[in-house]
């Protein structure tokens, strides 16, 4: 059996209900999905070294592709490798991470990130933090590290020459976000009428930026709304899931959006058994940092540092 604590309309209860154990699932598929999503990378690596090359000659596709794969998967990898460690640390019975291959080359991403299943109770607030923020801090710690290696090999070319030859490979401009910009700027690759040629490393990182701000939104399932479900209860998630949603459709991310809306409406959010105890105050005031975490690794339409 199975006692929830929980607060509603000022009062206090006390929910019995039958525990169901999680379901065994087989061994070999989260080895079967590690693998599909390495080779997806890199393929994908190896298709955007060569058209690299064709703007400016760089190492072999193959070397280059090997890099991006490490570098792609490393931050996934780090990501969930910090929810296991916290998890632990809580004693917290989790399954081993299911890698997502994407599609690779045809200009969509070759993964979809990583998730982890619970198989475990969490009994208060505070692990239910703690658990959500550490996957998006270490992934990040990984991607700043990768950023910056990837911006010290990034080419640059003249500005004049930079829109005809990316228009000419196929490549797209990224929108960049305030935290890669301040390390490409540190690096020394803001040069003045020179444009940064992003290389297959540096492209590992921004992926690694964007879903770590994809993650640290506070919405419905994501680490981000672990983190709000937390730190405000229920009612507050709901309100911050939709302004997420929002969020995510008026910057482009409209499948994004929709997928959250979709599972939102159908799956509840994770419950602490004990629902009663407030957050401790250091992890509420972290919160403020995980949302100004969240909007440095965002993708912006602009640029804060000088060209």
């Amino acid at each position: 059996m199975i006692v929830r604590l929980e607060s509603s309309f000022g009062r206090t209860f006390l929910l019995v209900s039958r525990f169901e154990p999680p379901k065994s699932r087989r061994s070999w598929i989260p080895r079967a999905l590690f693998a599909a999503t390495v080779i997806a990378v890199m393929i994908d690596g190896y298709y955007r070294a060569i058209s690299t090359n064709s703007i400016v000659k760089g190492d072999d596709p193959f070397y280059i592709a090997v890099l991006y794969t490490v570098s792609l998967i490393g931050i996934l990898g780090i990501h969930e490798l910090g929810h296991m460690i916290a998890s632990k640390k809580h004693n917290l019975k989790i399954s081993w991470p299911y890698f997502i291959p994407g599609i690779p080359v045809l200009g969509f991403v070759p993964t979809f990130g990583a998730l982890i299943m619970s198989r475990g109770l969490i009994v208060n607030r505070n692990i239910l933090f703690d658990v959500g923020i550490s996957g998006p801090i270490a992934g990040l710690v990984v991607a700043i590290i990768v950023s910056t290696y990837g911006a010290y090999i990034s080419p640059t070319i003249p500005s004049l020459q930079a829109h005809e030859l990316l228009e000419k490979s196929g490549l797209m401009e990224m929108h960049s976000s305030i935290i890669m910009d301040a390390i490409i700027t540190l690096v020394g690759k803001h040069v003045p009428n020179q444009e940064l040629v992003m290389s297959p490393v540096l492209l590992a990182a921004w992926f690694g930026f964007l879903i770590t701000f994809l993650n640290l939104l506070p919405a419905w399932q994501l680490d981000g709304g672990h983190i709000a479900r937390a730190t405000f209860g229920v009612k507050w998630h709901k309100i911050l899931t939709y302004a997420s949603i929002g969020i995510l459709a008026s910057t482009g991310y409209y499948i994004m959006a929709l997928f959250v809306l979709m599972f939102s409406m159908r799956s509840q959010d994770v419950k602490p058994l004990d629902d009663i105890s407030p957050l401790s105050r250091k992890r509420k005031r972290m919160f403020g940092f995980v949302i100004a975490l969240a909007f440095l690794c965002a993708p912006l339409p602009f640029s804060i540092l000088p060209q």
